[in-house]
Formats: C-alpha cells, sequence, structure tokens
C-alpha cells in the first residue's frame, strides 16, 4: 500500500489519510486525530523539529535497541476501529507492536518502510459504504470567531 492522501482540516478533530494499493485499485481512508496527520504529513515531507517528537522517539527507541522496522501492516478491522503492528527484527527473530494505525502509518513513513494491509482488511473495507471518509465540512451550528 502507499500512503495516496493526507487531508488536514482545521475546522474538524477528524482528518483523514487514503490508503491506496501500490499495485491496484482499491483505496479507503482511515479517520485519526489532527496532531496524528500533522505527524504523518510531517513525516511524509521529511520535516524534522528542533527535538524528538513521538514517532522520532520510536525510531530512536527501535535503533537504540539494535532492531530493524522491517514493515507495518494493518490487520484488522472491527467495529469501525482499524488495528495495526509494526513489525521489527531484532537478533533474527520478528516481534510485532501493537499499534494505532496513525501512529504505525508515521513511523513507517518516517523510517520508509512498506506498508502492507491484509486481505481481509481491503475486503471489509471495500465492501461496507459505512467506511466511505466523513464530511469534513464544518458544521453550520458552529460558533465562528472573527
Amino acid at each position: 500500500m502507499e500512503l495516496n492522501k493526507i487531508i488536514i482540516s482545521e475546522n474538524t478533530a477528524q482528518q483523514v489519510i487514503f490508503l491506496k494499493e501500490a499495485a491496484g485499485s482499491r483505496a479507503f481512508p482511515i479517520v485519526i486525530g489532527l496532531p496524528e496527520a500533522i505527524a504523518i504529513d510531517r513525516n511524509f515531507k521529511a520535516q524534522k523539529t528542533p527535538r524528538p517528537m513521538t514517532h522520532d522517539l520510536v525510531e530512536n527507541v527501535i535503533r537504540g535497541l539494535d532492531a530493524r522496522l522491517e514493515r507495518i501492516v494493518v490487520t484488522e478491522l472491527k467495529d469501525r476501529t482499524f488495528y495495526a503492528k509494526l513489525i521489527l527484527r531484532r537478533n533474527g527473530k520478528t516481534v510485532e507492536v501493537d499499534s494505532r494505525p496513525s501512529g504505525a502509518i508515521a513511523v513507517a513513513v518516517l523510517m520508509k518502510v512498506p506498508i502492507y494491509v491484509e486481505e481481509q482488511v481491503l475486503e471489509d473495507v471495500v465492501a461496507d459504504p459505512a467506511n466511505e471518509p466523513p464530511d469534513l465540512t464544518p458544521d453550520e451550528d458552529e460558533d465562528e470567531t472573527t
């Protein structure tokens, strides 16, 4: 999969990233928070901060433990919530670490490793019209600041 699009809207708490098959046509959105969207966007653009952010810390810990991040995998869609894992290699052994997809994707983009999605997740998300991205236009009833 590849990170196809990042939608950041300052008018709503819900942000959206789109994953798309690298050699296919299936794509789907994942709703994430604003801090996660900004981190993914920053990592995608290779913009560094003066001090390590959370995803930089994860990279530093992985490297400090003499491990290698091989890939991340979106493993499950359960009750409209996605689950993911970081797949690490350390001392010849595979180590799987549970993660939210937004965090896993931020680290994958930062460390330039592949993003995978289990086939069952792709089938579930493409088959369910409820998985359309949310409308990110601000609510008309929201107070406006001037």
